[in-house]
């Protein structure tokens, strides 16, 4: 079983689609590396802001973002008696670049830990690094129930560590990571080209859903005119049957007459084979409908001409009304 398996999964990655398959799944799983999918709800937090509160921690996170600013800073506030090195461990990939100051009520007191993830902290910039890591909580004691006023001193000695040159300048941008970026434009792009195919695909189901109707509406009319040709016909065939019911009753037949009953019979005996061709005719075959109409045409024009043969009856009136000499 596991050798079947295994010859398998060897011959669909050796096919074009197993490739692709394959590099899919790898751009998934860097994309969900990359984009946070282990991260914890610190890191998740700190991807798009400068400020972590945990959950039971008191702290309007709104006015919190404004007092630090777009400063490249980032402080997590957590629980009481809360492991602030794992803390900054958890939060490392998410806020590369920044200084980060991890603090947790203790009593009277915060206790806080430092990390600054400067560029090369553990090259050139190792001192640098340790240096700020010392000076950003300075202070924060102070304000031990108002963790706004805590901050505001936080962002004082951050200020202080950028004019001092120890921590580099310039603001925080926060901009969604390559995978969310590309994970967007994938996207934009599958709303942009399923509307383009809605849109293609509709004007395209309209021109065949139009050609079928008027192909339907050219088929109902040739019907349409085949069954009123036939119509038309069965009352001609109708009237011919009285004449030819009066000539049977007659004793004594003219040749005309003769020839007139001869000429219906093979009339109806048509009409009759035209019966069963206009039962199994194709409704879609056109060619199939328009002659069967030249052939109702055909036999119409022959009842027209068996009307206007002499009657036999009109005769035999005119044989009773002579008087002999």
């Amino acid at each position: 079983m596991k050798r079947s398996v295994g010859r398998w999964l060897g011959a669909l990655v050796g096919t074009p689609f197993g490739v692709a398959v394959l590099a899919c799944l790898v751009l998934a799983g860097w994309a969900l590396w990359t984009g946070g999918v282990l991260d914890g709800p610190a890191a998740r937090q700190v991807r798009t802001s400068s400020v972590y509160a945990a959950p039971g921690v008191d702290l309007d996170r709104a006015a919190a973002e404004r007092v630090i600013g777009n400063r490249r800073l980032v402080v997590l506030l957590l629980e009481p008696d809360a492991d602030l090195r794992q803390g900054c461990r958890q939060v490392t990939r998410a806020a590369n670049g920044n200084v980060v100051l991890v603090m947790s009520r203790d009593g009277d007191d915060y206790d806080t830990y430092g990390c600054a993830l400067l560029p090369r902290r553990d090259d050139e910039n190792f001192g640098r690094a340790a240096v700020a890591e010392m000076i950003i909580g300075r202070g924060v004691d102070t304000f031990p129930d108002r963790p706004l006023e805590a901050l505001k001193v936080v962002t004082v000695n951050y200020d202080l560590l950028v004019k001092a040159g120890t921590v580099p300048d310039g603001t925080r941008t926060i901009s969604p990571s390559l995978p969310r970026f590309l994970l967007a434009v994938a996207a934009l792009g599958a709303v942009v080209v399923g509307a383009a195919t809605l849109y293609i695909g509709g004007r395209r189901a309209g021109r065949l859903a139009n050609a079928r109707r008027r192909h339907r509406d050219e088929h109902a009319d040739g019907r349409s005119t085949l069954s009123a040709a036939a119509a038309v016909l069965a009352q001609q065939i109708i009237d011919l049957d009285q004449r030819y019911a009066a000539t049977g009753r007659r004793a004594r037949v003219s040749g005309a007459e003769r020839e007139f009953g001869r000429r219906y019979l093979a009339l109806t005996s048509d009409y009759a084979e035209l019966l069963d061709r206009i039962a199994t005719v194709d409704a879609d075959d056109d060619a199939a409908v328009r002659r069967l109409v030249d052939h109702v045409d055909a036999l119409s024009r022959r009842a027209l001409q068996l009307t206007g043969t002499p009657s036999a009856a009109g005769a035999a009136v005119g044989g009773t009304d002579r008087k002999g000499p």
